[in-house]
């Protein structure tokens, strides 16, 4: 289960992530995401209340922060020490920009 809140102002979008970002769920936040992007330079995930990320929630992320490269920046905010844990094991610290 997956709860996903956008807020956007002007061309700021706030992505707020609830629950599991899995296979299950991955798809979801996708393609929420490419309907939501067009436009948007500064891209905020806020991952507070995100108990789980998965490959394929990493996928995603990866693809956001590939657009967000061309458009603007992104940046993920409030995550828990499991879901830094598993940013710090694959890698992704290097890739994503994590406050």
């Amino acid at each position: 289960m997956l709860n996903i809140n956008k807020t956007q102002a002007d061309k700021n979008l706030v992505i707020s992530l609830e629950g599991r970002l899995d296979t299950m769920t991955a798809p979801d936040l996708e393609s929420q995401l490419q309907a939501s992007l067009a436009g948007v330079e500064h891209l905020s995930f806020d991952l507070a209340k995100l108990e789980y990320i998965s490959s394929a929630g990493l996928r995603v992320l990866l693809s956001a922060q590939k657009t967000m490269n061309k458009q603007g920046d992104m940046v993920v905010k409030n995550a828990t020490e499991e879901v830094k844990e598993i940013f710090e094991v694959t890698g992704f610290t290097d890739i994503l920009t994590i406050e």
